[in-house]
């Protein structure tokens, strides 16, 4: 099987290297919002939406123009990627998939990619890289590079510049060597809670850095804008914000790979983390209500990074010879797993589970990782694998669900 992976390394440019890398980003940023300006003009005109081909046209006229000649000190690859960035947002947001594409500025997120392997040259013994237009790189090499390089994305984060390598390589199909199954139930007050009672606790790293972050930006806000002191202070506030940020990446990854390193079957839950996390602010007509209350849980939300844990369990349960599977949340905390009765009454409290029909009693968010894993069960007894898992179109039998846990080599409970 083909396997795709990306190494990311930090950059040592000297100067001259660093001046062309904030040139060269910012020559695709001016591509970008001018080839969606000419998309919205387009638009109006009630003309037909422009393609990769026909912009690239546009592209030469623009590198070859008076009016933008610097265009052609940046290499031409990373400029004719960023208008299939553009188009890819546009089939991205047609799909609903994401909103519609906005203008790109300064400082957020530089980055441009050489997508021609040709022009790459990686020299892994000198810890050195060849990109075009820039030369010869030094990079901090942490770890060895396996396969052949595909392309390489230069990003501006924190004040660093770093190198994303993504390569391909021919594997072996893997096989599990794990052979049992979990169910996942994650939250906030519990990061990760299985089925078989042990959790994992929340990192916060947000949390635990909000009030020194909301004091830097209060600094910052005194400032005058884009003088040398808010440029200093804006610097400490971005700082700290991408040490929040490789905080939490670094337990994901530790937390995923355990997971999915430990267990054959991985049953999670298919939270649209999106919605969950949207704001009730509501509008002038009609305000929303606990404003505040819902705001602090949004925040708590995305502190937790489910949207990536579950990003990150994908790939690596298949490199594991693994499975994962998403199951439809509803009721996962308020369905009793012993006789099946489904009451908003069974959750007393936030952590406490008590069937009012059978007397069951347990941890909430066991009960909910409890029914994640059942619900797994049934998607592998209906044939259904796609992760998406959205709806199940039959109940099985206790026979059929006993076979389909023998089918992959879990033990039946």
């Amino acid at each position: 099987m083909q396997r795709l992976q990306a190494y990311k390394y930090e950059l040592m440019p000297d100067g001259e290297q660093e001046r062309d890398m904030r040139r060269f980003a910012g020559s695709c940023r001016f591509v970008y919002n001018k080839a969606l300006a000419l998309q919205k003009e387009n638009h109006e005109a009630g003309n037909k939406f422009i393609g990769y081909v026909a912009m690239a046209k546009h592209l030469t006229r623009w590198r070859n123009g008076l009016d933008t000649p610097w265009l052609k000190d940046a290499p031409c690859h990373p400029l004719q990627h960023a208008l299939k960035d553009l188009e890819q947002a546009y089939k991205n947001f047609f799909a609903k998939r994401a909103d519609f594409p906005k203008f790109k500025r300064k400082g957020g997120g530089d980055a441009f990619r050489y997508p021609d392997s040709k022009q790459i040259k990686l020299d892994q013994g000198n810890d050195r890289i060849f990109l075009p237009k820039l030369g010869w790189l030094r990079y901090r090499n942490s770890r060895d590079v396996l396969g052949e390089v595909r392309n390489v994305t230069v990003i501006q984060s924190g004040g660093k510049w770093f190198a994303s390598i993504q390569t391909q390589r021919e594997v072996e199909q893997p096989l599990p060597t794990a052979t049992t199954a979990v169910g996942i139930d994650v939250g906030i007050a519990r990061f990760a809670t299985m089925n078989d009672g042990s959790f994992i606790a929340p990192l916060g790293s947000f949390k635990k850095h909000q009030q020194r972050l909301a004091r830097y930006q209060r600094r910052m806000s005194r400032k005058v804008k884009f003088s040398n002191n808010w440029k200093k202070a804006k610097a400490k506030v971005q700082k700290i914000h991408t040490g929040i940020a490789n905080a939490r990446k670094d337990f994901l990854h530790k937390t995923t790979t355990t997971i999915s390193q430990n267990h054959a079957l991985v049953c999670i839950e298919d939270l649209q983390v999106r919605n969950m996390s949207k704001s009730s602010k509501g509008n002038n007509e009609q305000h929303g209500k606990m404003v505040k209350q819902k705001s602090g849980l949004n925040r708590a939300i995305l502190d937790q990074g489910w949207g990536e844990f579950r990003r990150q369990l994908d790939y690596k349960v298949a490199w594991n010879g693994g499975m994962l599977l998403a199951v439809p949340p509803h009721n996962t905390s308020r369905t009793c797993p012993c006789c099946g009765h489904i009451s908003k009454d069974n959750r007393l409290t936030q952590a406490t589970f008590l069937c009012v029909d059978c007397g069951y009693e347990n941890n909430a968010d066991v009960v909910g990782a409890i029914n994640v894993l059942e619900r797994g069960y049934r998607l592998l007894a209906c044939g259904e694998m796609a992760q998406s898992g959205r709806s199940m179109k039959q109940e099985p039998t206790e026979a059929t669900r006993k076979s389909s846990r023998s089918a992959v080599g879990i033990p039946v409970l």
